[in-house]
């Protein structure tokens, strides 16, 4: 059967980013995606208008629907937007024998807010001891564990700091600084850099959730996490490199680069 991957997350209405973002990706690289809407969202290429969270038992019962009947290898996490959400999906999580990605989302690529300041502790005490992989870049380090990268060699006490919440694995994202891109995967014991060339390319909308989502669809092909998160890295980098303009902001990264790329032009 077809690996399976659970995305609980926003909706994007945009399609750059949250579940659309996600879906794409699931679908690019091969696994079966399936959805928990947490949050709708009026987003474009210029900002967040408008986020309305979903109810604990809308989020619960759309969990429960997939998870009891079709079943799931993976799941990932992004906007969760409050504590009793945090706290629900959490829950969910902790009874379910599948490896989860927890995205951290904190604020959109405009900087628009995604998470209440008081879903922090819940993020920290709940949500975190469940990930088997925690994926925060360097604005979400620094609102959880007050700790601030300003370079490369910042990102070892950065990851400390993330996995003393406790999390299997952390990838702490260095996409913010400057020179290549490079992130850091360790469980505290062994460490994996990954570095990519700093591509020229503004649209960049989505790139956090499809890092994560792409490493759930490999964890769920039964792939280990630093095989998972190394095959994540390079469909992301790809994706960044063939991100395109759309309205007037910050176009998305391009989820389906590979398939255009194998797919001859008729």
């Amino acid at each position: 059967m077809i690996p399976r991957v659970l995305t609980v997350a926003g909706s994007d209405s945009g399609g750059g980013a949250g579940i659309q973002a996600d879906l794409k990706t699931m679908l690019a690289l091969g696994v079966h995606g399936m959805s928990v809407v947490t949050a709708v969202t009026a987003q474009n290429s210029v900002g967040v208008q408008g986020a309305w969270e979903l109810p604990v038992e809308a989020v619960r019962a759309q969990y429960r629907s997939v998870v009891d009947d079709i079943g799931v290898q993976a799941v990932k996490t992004g906007m969760l937007a409050s504590a009793e959400l945090v706290e629900a999906v959490a829950e969910l999580i902790g009874a379910t024998d599948a490896p989860a990605v927890v995205d951290p989302v904190g604020v959109s690529k405009h900087g628009d807010p995604l998470l209440a300041a008081s879903a922090l502790y819940a993020v920290r005490t709940r949500l975190l001891p469940v990930a088997t992989v925690a994926t925060p870049n360097l604005d979400e380090v620094a609102r959880l564990t007050g700790v601030r990268v300003e370079s490369e060699a910042q990102l070892r006490p950065a990851a400390a700091a993330v996995l003393a919440y406790g999390p299997a694995w952390v990838l702490i994202k260095g996409g913010h600084l400057p020179g290549d891109a490079v992130d850091l995967l360790t469980d505290g014991s062994v460490e994996h850099w990954l570095r990519a060339p700093r591509l020229d390319n503004r649209h960049t909308h989505g790139t956090g959730c499809t890092l994560a989502s792409a490493i759930a669809a490999q964890l769920a092909k039964g792939r280990s996490v630093p095989e998972a998160v190394a095959a994540a890295k390079e469909y992301v980098t790809g994706a960044i490199a063939a991100g395109f303009p759309l309205g007037a902001g910050i176009g998305p990264v391009d989820h389906g680069w590979a398939l255009r790329r194998e797919t001859p032009s008729p």
